[in-house]
């Protein structure tokens, strides 16, 4: 009981250290982006090398053993890239710390103290703590978005200062409910900061526009959805809650990207479904086949088109309409491609191999390759790519830098595979959402580099 008793001291210590940690961003209102950069190294210096001395009762129980709390490392870490990748937006580095502060160590100390339902596909987490980590981290991210909001010119919109700190604790909440052993405090800085970022570049006429546009095509992508979506669960492709999901996700793009987004939407998932349909007794017949019959579900239509969902909802309410529409083709064009590239590798892959040691594994293995699948899969990202370039969604120009994105995501996803996924830090949907980012990154990188 006494140790039960320790251990719960230490992780109300700890969890309110990590709210307190919140009180370093008010700085960021006086300093410059370099002034915090070497604030934020020196924490880092500090509680990795003099804390676990300092303060020995900061360590928490892990298989027997007691360890020294990682996240009070990573926090500090993460700040520090933040302040690398965004140095002129400190408003969103302060909110981005504030979310990380409250939020999460709010969600910690309700979650332990107030009984309520579990979250349900995570019942180690909590909806009172999910609930508090939206509020206390929305509250604490707007507070400190307003009080940084002088260092920013031109300044931004009060809707941004106000509510979107709010949506991108939400979505940091999301992220910590994820079924993975990735640190909090690196996927809720992750899902906050992108939220803050994207809502940034943002401008409101053209929202405005946006939305006056969305009520005449609505009826048409409604019905269009509709008939794709029951199409999709009918034909064994999608699940129930999928084929909502998917007609939801149709629908924002349709609006935002247009007839052309939808349709290299269709092309995309047809290209995914027929792979996966192709050798299928094979991939059967050696447990390797996808679950559910082939069947796509909620979290596998998110994670691999939710990075494109945002690049389109960008190209209709930012001044960037052709960067982010590379972006969005990319994140398709990787999504569609990976699956190819595993679905083929699986079915006819002679020789399969661990991109991180060349060594040979069995087909299906996480971080495998084969180069019957890997020639597949960048035949697809060309294809896409070229569909994409037909119906005027990218110049030709492009076609290069998207499909090297596509490429450069797959790659990633599957060094991660090899190392993070089978350690259960990642899952297949998370190493998805990844690919598709850093497609649609890679992408826009390279056609703005070299164009």
């Amino acid at each position: 009981m006494r140790a039960t008793f320790d251990d719960s001291q230490a992780a109300l210590r700890r969890e309110m250290l990590q709210v307190g940690m919140g009180a370093g961003a008010l700085l960021l209102r006086w300093i410059t982006s370099h002034e915090a950069t070497v604030v934020a190294a020196a924490a880092l210096v500090f509680n990795s090398a003099a804390l676990p001395y300092l303060a020995p009762s900061l360590t928490r129980p892990f298989r027997g053993h007691r360890h020294f709390d990682p996240g009070l490392v990573l926090f500090p870490a993460s700040v520090l890239l933040l302040l690398f990748l965004i140095p002129e937006r400190l408003d969103i580095v302060a909110a981005t710390w504030g979310i990380m502060a409250a939020g999460d160590g709010m969600a910690a100390i309700v979650g332990r103290r107030i009984s309520s339902a579990p979250i349900p596909w995570n019942r180690s987490r909590t909806v009172a703590g999910s609930a508090a980590f939206v509020i206390f981290g929305g509250a604490a991210g707007a507070f400190l978005s307003w009080w940084c909001s002088p260092r920013v010119m031109p300044p931004p919109f009060p809707w941004f200062t106000i509510w979107m700190p709010f949506a991108a604790a939400l979505a940091a909440a999301a992220a910590e409910t994820l079924p993975i052993r990735l640190d909090d405090n690196v996927s809720v800085p992750v899902a906050a900061a992108a939220v803050l970022w994207s809502a940034s570049v943002v401008n409101e006429d053209l929202v405005a526009a946006a939305l006056a546009r969305a009520g005449g095509v609505l009826p048409a992508a409604l019905a269009a959805n509709a008939v794709v979506a029951t199409a999709g669960y009918f034909a064994g492709t999608v699940t129930r809650t999928g084929a909502l999901c998917g007609a939801i996700i149709g629908i924002v793009i349709l609006e935002t990207a247009g007839w052309s987004g939808w349709g290299l939407l269709l092309a995309t998932f047809a290209i995914a479904v027929i792979a996966s349909r192709l050798g299928l007794q094979r991939k059967a017949m050696l447990g390797i086949a996808e679950p559910r019959a082939g069947r796509r579900g909620v979290a596998n239509a998110i994670a691999n088109t939710g990075v494109a969902v945002v690049a389109a909802v960008l190209s209709a309410t930012t001044y960037a309409a052709d960067v982010a529409l590379i972006g969005f083709v990319a994140a398709l064009a990787a999504g569609g491609s990976d699956t190819v590239a595993s679905e083929i590798g699986k079915a006819w892959g002679r020789r399969t191999v661990l991109v991180t040691t060349l060594g040979r594994v069995r087909a299906g293995t996480s971080g495998a390759m084969s180069l019957e699948g890997t020639a597949a899969g960048l035949t697809a990202a060309v294809a896409l790519a070229g569909i994409a370039i037909v119906l005027g969604l990218a110049p030709r120009s492009a076609l290069p830098a998207i499909v090297i994105g596509a490429t450069a995501g797959s790659l990633i996803e599957s060094v991660l595979g090899a190392t993070l996924e089978t350690q259960g830090v990642l899952d297949n949907d998370v190493l998805n959402l990844i690919n598709t980012a850093v497609a649609a990154l890679a992408a826009i990188w390279v056609f703005l580099t070299f164009k």
